[in-house]
């Protein structure tokens, strides 16, 4: 039987960790990647799922992580988390925007 493996892509955020162990709790074994190399590992050894995790940037920031629009035209389901699902989004042509009020205390 081959072996499910998700590949976590990693935009810097502060629970990369935490969802790789939720995974491994679930008895699914998971790899870590940094964005900038999970192209290459997914053409090199695809993954049954992928989990874009979040991250500190904005995807409107001229340097933040970006992962190309031939990234997601696979089979492979993708879950993108904050930033993940942010960038996601924005890649596949959707918009992002600042909504008018903050969903968690004021806005700075």
């Amino acid at each position: 039987m081959e072996q499910q493996r998700i590949l976590i892509v990693d935009f810097g955020g502060q629970f990369v960790q935490l969802i790789a162990r939720r995974v491994r709790e679930a008895k699914v074994y998971c790899e870590i990647v940094p964005y900038d190399k999970a192209e290459e590992e997914v053409r090199k050894n695809p993954p049954r799922g992928i989990i874009l995790s979040g991250g500190p940037n904005s995807v409107y920031l001229p340097d933040a992580p970006r992962l190309p629009a031939s990234f997601f035209d696979t089979d492979i389901p993708i879950l993108g988390l904050c930033y993940g699902a942010q960038l996601m989004a924005q890649v596949l042509g959707g918009s992002v925007n600042t909504p008018d009020r903050g969903e968690m205390g004021e806005r700075r």
